[in-house]
C-alpha cells in the first residue's frame, strides 16, 4: 500500500496461500515486472554491442560452484531425479568458463540460481543471475561491471524515470551510476579492515582467514557510497578463484558494494589445471567432482574473469529498498510447497 505519494511494498509474500492473487492490482509488484522486463532488453543490447553472446545451459549440475569447503558462501541444493542425485545450479560460472572456448569474445547468461539457505532480508532461496564471462583479467571485469550497471541506470531512467520517482522520491542514487565519470572507487580487505578498526566488522575463521561482514559492508558504504571490495583472503572465497602473484594468500575478486551490501561478486579465474588442482586442496575440496573442470583448463589453458549480478539485489538497490523478499514476484522458500 503507498505510504504517502509513495509506492510501498504490502509484504503479500508473508502469506504463500494468497500472494499469487493479491500482487495482480499491486503497483508495486508491476513495477517489479517492468523492471525485470527491461532489464533482460537492456542485457541484450549491452552485450550485443560488445559481440558478448548467450548460451543456453541447464539448471542441473554435478559441479557446484560452492562446494563444502572453505570459502563457500552458500549451500547447494541436492534434487534426485530418475534415481541421480545431481544439483540445482547456483551460478553458471562454470559453464560461461565452458562458453569461453566456444565464443572467443565471452559469453553471459540470465537464469535461475538455488540456493539451500533460508531466505531472509538479504538473501532468496531462488533468484534471477545476470552472469558473464570474458577473456581478460579482474581489471577487465570489473570495467565491464561497470559499463553494465551504468549502462542500464541510464535506460531505466530513460524508459522509467517517473515510475521509479514514484518509488523512491529521489533517483539521485540512479543517476549517480548512470553518470559515471571514472571508475568506482576500490579498497582491498586488508584496507578495509584496517580502517574500519573494530572487529564487530570482519568475522575472523578458526583457519585463519578474515572477511568483511554485512556491517563492515554497510560501514565501507557510509563512507564511501558503492565501491568495490577487492583481494579477499584467498581461502574466504570458493577454490575457482585464482591468487595475487605479489601475495598468493589474496585472492583476484571484488565485490561491488551498493544499496544492502554486495550486489555484484566478481573474480579471475586459474589459468590451468595445475593451479585448479593446488586451490581445491587449499580448500579441502575433493577433486573427483571437478575432474572435467581441469580437463578442460589443460586442453584449452585460457585465463577468463567474470562476474554475477543477482536481478533482485539490483532492483533493491532501484528501488531503494531494504528486504529483498519484495522483489521477487512468485515467493519460494526452501521447505514450503508455494503454488502457483
Amino acid at each position: 500500500m503507498p505510504v504517502g505519494n509513495l509506492i510501498r511494498p504490502r509484504k503479500l509474500w508473508m502469506d504463500v496461500g494468497t500472494h499469487y492473487i493479491k500482487l495482480l492490482e499491486d503497483p508495486w509488484y508491476r513495477a517489479i515486472a517492468e523492471v525485470q522486463n527491461l532489464i533482460t532488453i537492456y542485457t541484450v543490447d549491452f552485450y550485443k554491442q560488445r559481440d558478448i553472446k548467450t548460451l543456453n545451459f541447464p539448471i542441473t549440475t554435478g559441479s557446484i560452484s560452492s562446494p563444502m569447503g572453505l570459502g563457500s558462501d552458500s549451500l547447494p541444493v541436492k534434487v534426485e531425479i530418475c534415481g541421480v542425485e545431481t544439483y540445482l545450479a547456483d551460478s553458471m560460472q562454470f559453464m560461461l568458463e565452458y562458453g569461453c572456448r566456444i565464443f572467443e569474445q565471452g559469453c553471459y547468461y540470465i537464469m535461475p540460481s538455488f540456493r539451500g539457505e533460508s531466505a531472509d532480508e538479504r538473501h532468496l532461496c531462488q533468484f534471477f543471475h545476470s552472469e558473464a564471462e570474458i577473456p581478460g583479467t579482474l581489471d577487465d571485469v570489473m570495467k565491464l561491471v561497470e559499463d553494465y550497471i551504468s549502462y542500464m541506470s541510464a535506460r531505466l531512467l530513460e524508459d522509467y524515470a517517473d515510475t521509479l520517482l514514484s518509488i523512491n522520491g529521489d533517483n539521485s542514487h540512479i543517476e549517480k551510476v548512470a553518470n559515471l565519470s571514472g571508475p568506482i572507487e576500490r579498497i582491498t580487505t586488508d584496507e578495509a579492515i584496517k580502517l574500519l578498526g573494530d572487529s564487530r566488522y570482519y568475522d575472523e575463521h578458526p583457519a585463519g582467514f578474515r572477511a568483511v561482514n554485512n556491517l563492515g559492508e554497510k560501514k565501507l558504504m557510509e563512507q564511501f557510497g558503492i565501491v568495490w571490495l577487492t583481494h579477499f583472503d584467498h581461502l574466504s572465497v570458493p577454490f575457482y578463484q585464482s591468487v595475487s602473484k605479489e601475495d598468493t594468500s589474496k585472492a583476484l575478486n571484488a565485490d561491488l558494494l551498493m544499496g544492502i551490501g554486495e550486489v555484484v561478486g566478481s573474480g579471475e579465474r586459474h589459468r590451468n589445471a595445475e593451479e585448479v588442482l593446488e586451490a581445491l586442496k587449499k580448500h579441502g575440496v575433493p577433486p573427483s567432482e571437478y575432474e572435467w573442470y581441469c580437463t578442460i583448463k589443460t586442453k584449452y589453458p585460457m585465463k577468463t574473469s567474470g562476474f554475477g549480478i543477482g536481478i533482485e539485489r539490483f532492483i533493491l538497490w532501484l528501488f531503494n529498498h531494504n528486504d529483498i523478499r519484495d522483489c521477487q514476484i512468485l515467493p519460494r522458500f526452501n521447505g514450503v510447497n508455494i503454488v502457483p
